[in-house]
């Protein structure tokens, strides 16, 4: 059997096994201990939604490279693109030659993004980080603004600029001073609305505290853009409630400000649709700019900034670019990603995923104490862990214990939150029925025996 068809096994019995033991023990004197890791495992290939170790142990993979794999490991039309692409050229630098890879890219996600205007253009980087920086610079660039707006429990990355975007400063620990002219509003974390705060009152409550930025950090008209990501990833797999973002939408028109979407991670068919930010434009609050990374290019490094023509055309010449922006293999391996994601259909396939993987969820919510909360949109879903459901108190601890119990028995989960009391479901949407049940069974049976 294909390892894209296998079922998780374990065959070493405890892990690491020897030889992924020998290779961590090799990781831990040769590389950065900041860039941490606490799963056991050495992969020694994937295929589809699977991952088998040095040791022959086999893993469901519910991570995903936190969501750069919504194509799956190793599709045999991507390695032959990248090959083929190899074969001609690596790398030709946009800056100085005109390579098609990169054009035919721009002209492919300049018409599926649903981002505000007729005519778009795309700018092409390297990393979510670096998008979402070139992303505020051009906003910078088109209103001549200095200031940006993020939100409570945003993940936009770790350089020095996004570090400051970030909520979280445990990504920022003796890194200061940070940057200037990042201001900060309430993301809408419904689950944990202020206590007794009336349902009808909620909403108004968070695009309040966009009014107190204007107030208290920067007016108005010093804004150039507000960020949002549509789904929060590492805040805790939050989505924005489509009431709010088109009260932020309202805002943004009101003061002429820039609506930016971080679709880093919940791009590329991972909501159900191709976009997240797709579902606000049938809603009619389309951002402005869309960011987009991750499984653009199925974990080859490639990222993406895609806007209306007169935004993109403001931006002073020499301010965005770069050496492997828009580099040749990675261009290539993003056009197959996506025709395969279109074919394959696979926005339709996060919604199947996405319902059963609720469904089964809302069933462990009612059955197992700790279950909090759930929560997603399409396959890109959240399991909050309490220590009671009455009082809320996030239980980090659990999801700790949770993501080990599950990998010692071949599933792979990660962590979220501003708690670390989530864990997200980014399972490669080529996943089959049989390794999702197969992966729910594991993970039911861990929260079952971790429950007291």
């Amino acid at each position: 059997m294909a390892l894209r068809d296998a079922l998780p096994k374990i065959i070493t019995g405890t892990m690491p096994g020897p030889k992924s033991q020998m290779l961590i023990n090799r990781r831990k004197q040769a590389a950065a201990s900041a860039v941490s890791c606490v799963y056991p495992v050495a992969i020694a290939r994937g295929e589809g939604a699977m991952i088998e170790d040095l040791d022959g142990n086999r893993f469901l993979d519910w991570i995903g490279g936190v969501g750069v794999l919504n194509v799956g490991y190793s599709q045999p039309e991507i390695i032959d693109a990248v090959k083929a692409q190899s074969e001609k050229y690596f790398h030709g630098m946009f800056n100085i030659v005109t390579h098609e890879g990169y054009v035919a890219l721009a002209e492919k996600l300049n018409q599926i993004a649903p981002v505000r205007g007729e005519k778009r253009r795309t700018f092409l980087s390297n990393s979510g980080a670096e998008a979402d920086e070139n992303a505020v610079k051009i906003a910078r660039g088109y209103t001549r603004r200095p200031n940006i707006i993020v939100f409570s429990g945003a993940f936009h990355g770790r350089t020095e600029l996004t570090m400051t975007m970030t909520s979280k400063k445990a990504y920022a620990v003796n890194m200061g001073p940070l940057s200037h002219g990042v201001f900060r509003a309430r993301f809408p974390y419904l689950y944990r609305k202020p206590e007794g705060m009336p349902q009808d009152k909620v909403i108004e409550y968070y695009v309040d505290s966009i009014y107190s930025v204007f107030e208290e950090c920067g007016a108005a008209d010093t804004i150039a853009a507000v960020i949002v990501e549509p789904v929060q990833g590492e805040g805790g797999f939050i989505p924005a409630p489509i009431e709010w973002v088109k009260a932020v939408r309202k805002i943004c028109d009101e003061h002429d400000i820039l609506l930016a979407a971080d679709e880093v991670q919940s791009g590329f068919c991972r909501t159900g649709r191709m976009f997240a930010t797709e579902y606000w434009k049938e809603a009619g609050c389309e951002p402005d700019i869309l960011v987009t990374a991750k499984s653009i290019a199925a974990g080859l490094p490639l990222s993406a900034v895609v806007t209306r023509e007169e935004i993109m055309e403001a931006v002073p010449a020499g301010t965005i670019g770069g050496t492997y922006c828009g580099n040749a293999l990675s261009c290539a391996a993003a056009l197959k990603t996506i025709e395969l994601m279109e074919k394959n259909h696979l926005a339709e396939r996060a919604q199947e995923i996405g319902k059963k993987v609720m469904d089964r969820y809302e069933k462990m919510k009612e059955k197992y104490e700790p279950v909090g909360d759930v929560r997603g949109l399409g396959a890109m879903i959240g399991m909050e862990f309490v220590k009671d459901k009455k009082t809320k108190e996030p239980d980090p601890q659990f999801v700790k214990d949770l993501v080990q119990e599950c990998v010692q028995h071949g599933l792979m989960i990660e962590s979220a939150g501003v708690y670390g009391n989530v864990i997200r479901f980014l399972a490669p949407l080529v996943i089959t029925d049989e390794q999702l049940e197969a992966g729910l069974d594991i993970l039911e049976n861990a929260v079952g025996k971790l429950t007291v």
